[in-house]
């Protein structure tokens, strides 16, 4: 039996074509490396797409990109998050340490996506129930703000008190609405947990208690009555906090926890980054075996496992892992050989150029040249790059980077800061001036710091 097309969470899905074009808005080359992650992602609505029982036989590609730092590795998976539309997770792989070592164990990174897409579903569920909510909000609201008058006898005239007491609450309601009684203010009852912290890491030593630390928080706090107080607020800001907490009562969390757990185990993408600092050669002593042991915990996961977390048992069959890493002091096939084969799509990511420094410095959608003039801008100060001053930044951060270390598009960051230094410092004191810089300004600045080997390591 086959199931009609289904769209994926939050909308339509992009197609390669677009995911790619999206990113290259942020990220200057590296067409392999946004191809790849592009199919990636289309594959996940695609999956969806075929009969039920060929599905569960369709693993995810993982892939692992290889770069030197500074080309555009994270960017990629910063940019990725937004384009998703499902639970997305950026991890350091060297954050992780072997399980029975003190430090966090590779599942965290399972109940830390299923906590996101929890947040996720629900924040879509209260959109659902928005309008709701706010006529609800709006009514606690006029009740507060026109409360019934006790100890009033309305018994002889019901009707004609009834007709009075409803057109002061529509008069009051046009007013809110018109945003007349935006200064005044009222006051709400605010409910605050009264669960005491809990220093888990203190108790076990730190090893693997983060779902336990949760799972022990959530059952006290049905034990402990919540705290009441009263908090006086301005009008708008207490119809903003009723309508959220009117729309947190009407999800239901049962459902939002089920889709959640779905979502994860069918559209959840990890990013390992920094997958470089945990491939090492055999060793039998230092850090090498706990580097090992984290890669030999990742496995099952990378694999397919079940994770408990808080919200229920979560397979990792079908969620998809991608990997970065610079690989300056190893390679890829330092990996253990069962992770190498579970990412089976590699991807080497060019080393810049200074052409892909200038159009860095252009092109974006941020590009550095425009941040630091939008910066400038907040001072009275209209700063603007010459065409010739671009080309010599780009090629000096090529040379510093030639001559040292190569740290990629970083060194834009490193340069820009010192050739402005002198007129971010005294922008205050310069307002309504226009400021053009040239090549020559350029020279000016840092050509000594370029040229000095050792003033380049220590600066630049």
């Amino acid at each position: 039996m086959r199931r009609g097309p289904k769209e994926a969470p939050g909308g339509r899905t992009l197609i390669p074509r677009e995911i790619v074009a999206e990113l290259s808005r942020h990220i200057v080359g590296q067409q392999k490396a946004k191809r790849a992650v592009a199919i990636a992602l289309r594959n996940r609505w695609r999956r969806l797409q075929v009969p039920d029982e060929l599905r569960e036989e369709i693993a995810p590609k993982n892939i692992i990109m290889v770069g030197p730092t500074g080309v555009g590795k994270t960017e990629i998976a910063r940019r990725l998050s937004r384009l998703a539309q499902a639970p997305f997770i950026k991890v350091e792989a060297s954050k992780f340490t072997e399980v029975g070592y003190v430090g966090r164990d590779v599942e965290s990174i399972i109940r830390d996506l299923a906590e996101i897409a929890v947040h996720m579903v629900r924040m879509e569920e209260m959109e659902r129930v928005a309008e709701k909510a706010r006529a609800s909000a709006e009514e606690r609201l006029l009740d507060l703000l026109l409360p019934p008058r006790p100890g009033r006898h309305v018994e002889a005239q019901p009707a004609a008190a009834d007709s009075a007491a409803s057109e002061s609450r529509e008069r009051l309601r046009a007013m809110l609405r018109e945003g007349k009684l935006s200064d005044g203010t009222v006051e709400i009852e605010v409910r605050e947990s009264a669960v005491p912290a809990i220093d888990l890491i203190g108790i076990s030593g730190g090893g693997g208690v983060e779902g336990l630390e949760g799972n022990l928080q959530e059952m006290l706090g049905n034990l402990f009555p919540k705290k009441v107080r009263r908090k006086r607020m301005r009008v708008p800001e207490a119809l903003s906090f009723l309508e959220k907490e009117e729309a947190a009562r009407m999800v239901d969390m049962d459902r939002v926890k089920q889709l959640a757990i779905e979502r994860t185990e069918q559209a959840g993408i990890v990013f390992l980054d920094e997958i470089d600092k945990i491939a090492g050669r055999e060793s039998t002593a230092g850090p090498d075996v706990s580097r090992q042991g984290v890669q030999r915990d990742l496995l099952p996961i990378v694999e397919g496992s079940n994770v408990n977390t808080k919200y229920g048992m979560v397979r990792t069959d079908h969620i998809l892992f991608i990997a970065a890493g610079a690989f300056h002091m190893s390679k890829p096939s330092d990996l253990i050989p069962e992770l190498q084969g579970r990412f089976p799509i590699r991807v080497e990511l060019d080393s810049l150029s200074k052409v892909d420094f200038v159009r860095i410095l252009t092109e974006p959608h941020g590009a550095l040249t425009r941040q630091y003039a939008e910066l400038l801008k907040a001072e009275g100060v209209t700063l603007t790059f010459a065409p010739e001053a671009v080309e010599r930044i780009a090629e000096m951060a090529c040379e510093v980077n030639d001559r040292t270390e190569n740290i990629g598009a970083r060194r834009l960051y490193t340069i820009m800061e010192k050739l402005l230094e002198d007129l971010l410092f005294s922008a205050p004191e310069i307002g309504g001036q226009e400021i053009v810089i040239r090549r020559p300004y350029v020279d000016e600045k840092l050509s000594d710091i370029v040229r000095d080997v050792d003033l380049s390591r220590y600066i630049l």
